[in-house]
């Protein structure tokens, strides 16, 4: 005679999967499809910006073709419309500004998420934060009125001791009476030392972010081994946060490609090609559509539609960039010890 199954336990109930779909309640079910719809308008809006951009340049490339990317004139009395200068202009002020803000930021990341104490680190936090919620026009009048007087002495020292190296060397005497210095004033370096305080918080951000998201089983191991703070800092910390540094730098950078206001404030616009970053004189993108968006002609418009294309393209792929690093960063699979 076979027997007859056993009826199923409280234990065999609890073996079985269950599904998140069934346990959800209304509330949760309808967050979620907000949450959605919301992130679903986000893309719908970025991308109809690129087809409104793309769609307002067609008659730009039809006119000019690719000269629009090699010809480094603006002057659309003479039909000579070209961004290639205003391209340099942009990459040597966000590098600039990169290059400042990189290590200042970094330094900062560490210093509060390794050594500053609990009870100020807060503080720290807030006021980094702070920075970038200043407005760009503020850094504008900041660096035209403080930075700029003072930066123009550093750039006169710079030239002097290493003009030799091309991107440093100005058309003047760096030994010339002060008031006379002209050429070292509304130049690249010193917009790009103006960003360079707008990056540095947001990339400073990035990196504490993943900084703290060490493994602190790591950190104890090697305290264990007889490490120090430094010790744990290069071999848990940092590998830890590569892809984060990278990241952050990187969204620093799609940030400075953009920056209008303070850079139109410092910069004198001029349309041809300078490779000398301290001599007077260069253009970006965005200060030219700015300066020049008041009073264009339909043409003109389009020309600037399509100058503001060429920036979207940089800053996505820029930023596209940041987030692959900044989401591999946090898998920790980069530190080793």
């Amino acid at each position: 005679m076979v027997a007859s199954a056993e009826p199923p336990t409280l234990l065999d109930s609890l073996d079985q999967p269950i599904s998140p779909h069934a346990t959800n309640p209304l509330v949760d079910r309808m967050f979620h499809l907000v949450v959605r719809g919301i992130a679903g308008l986000v893309l719908v809006i970025f991308g109809s910006i690129g087809v409104f951009l793309a769609y307002q340049s067609i008659p730009t490339f039809r006119r000019y073709g690719w000269t629009f990317l090699t010809q480094s004139q603006w002057n659309p009395e003479l039909n000579k419309v070209g961004i290639s200068s205003t391209l340099l202009g942009t990459v040597e002020v966000a590098l600039v500004a990169l290059v400042v803000a990189f290590p200042i930021a970094l330094a900062t990341a560490l210093f509060i998420s390794e050594y500053t104490p609990l009870r100020i680190k807060g503080l720290l936090v807030a006021l980094v934060d702070l920075m970038a919620a200043v407005p760009s026009v503020i850094y504008g009048a900041w660096g035209f009125f403080l930075l700029m007087p003072h930066a123009s002495l550093s750039s006169r020292w710079i030239s002097e001791y290493f003009g030799w190296i091309p991107i440093f060397k100005v058309d003047t005497d760096p030994a010339a009476a002060t008031w006379a210095q002209s050429r070292f004033v509304n130049s690249a370096f010193i917009a790009g030392l103006c960003v360079s305080m707008m990056v540095i918080p947001i990339a400073c951000s990035v990196m504490r972010g993943v900084f703290a998201e060490a493994p602190l089983g790591e950190r104890e191991a090697a305290y264990a081994l007889g490490s120090t703070k430094w010790g744990v800092i290069r071999t848990v910390v940092l590998p830890f946060g590569r892809g984060g540094i990278i990241g952050g730098t990187m969204l620093g950078l799609g940030r400075a490609l953009g920056e209008t206001i303070a850079v139109l404030f410092i910069i004198s616009l001029t349309f041809n090609v300078n490779f000398h970053i301290l001599q007077n004189g260069t253009s970006t993108i965005s200060a030219l559509i700015a300066n020049d968006f008041g009073e264009s002609t339909s043409s003109q418009l389009a020309a600037l539609l399509t100058a503001g294309l060429v920036l979207f393209i940089m800053t996505l792929g820029v930023n596209t960039i940041a987030a692959v690093f900044i989401t591999r960063s946090r898998s920790g699979a980069a530190t080793e010890i």
